[in-house]
């Protein structure tokens, strides 16, 4: 076990049970990043972890976004681990913007934060507006990479942590799922 999952455990930020993902889809696992977040120590320190990797990598980066909701406080704080600015992408009438004065530059480097990366469906919708400013992005970035992969269209997925979390559609749940009530905890709303 890595120290990230070391300080979700600590945390009760993974959960056993039966939840509704995002996706629609269920799970006997998720991960609520949110409780890891909620203690600023914990924080910063996954925060240096995700910061020294994009370190090893050599990515350059000017201006860390953070897709609202999950990816607003991990995109401050890893923004003050590399030394750069932070902002935030959120929906207004159901399409990710920026708003709040928020700008990026052009040709700006910028990475994206989440807190877990599981199909980048957010992500993606925050690369759109960056890209629509003229900048570039050089990276997904997440506490907990639940995506199974390295890279997402052609860009690469720097996470604290690995975490493996079996989904099933519903009409394919096993028995033991089936018996437990379902809940759904995330912040997006099913389709």
């Amino acid at each position: 076990m890595d120290r990230t999952q070391e300080l979700l455990k600590k945390s009760d930020a993974l959960l056993e049970g039966h939840f509704i993902l995002s996706s629609g889809k269920h799970s006997n696992r998720y991960i609520q990043c949110a409780k890891l977040i909620e203690n600023p120590v914990y924080c910063e320190e996954v925060a240096k972890i995700i910061a020294d990797k994009i370190k090893e990598k050599g990515i350059k980066v000017d201006l860390c976004v953070g897709p609202a909701m999950g990816g607003v406080i991990i995109s401050y704080e890893l923004a003050r681990a590399l030394g750069v600015n932070a902002i935030f992408t959120e929906r207004e009438n159901g399409k990710m913007t920026l708003r709040r004065g928020f700008s990026i530059e052009k040709d700006m480097n910028v990475i994206i934060v989440e807190d877990v990366i599981t199909t980048g469906k957010s992500s993606f919708e925050t690369v759109d507006v960056i890209e629509s400013c003229g900048a570039n992005v050089v990276a997904l970035t997440s506490i907990v990479n639940r995506s199974n992969k390295d890279e997402i269209n052609g860009l690469p997925i720097i996470s604290a942590s690995k975490i493996d979390v079996e989904v099933w559609d519903e009409e394919n749940l096993p028995e033991e799922i089936k018996k437990i009530p379902a809940t759904k905890p995330g912040s997006r709303s099913l389709k």
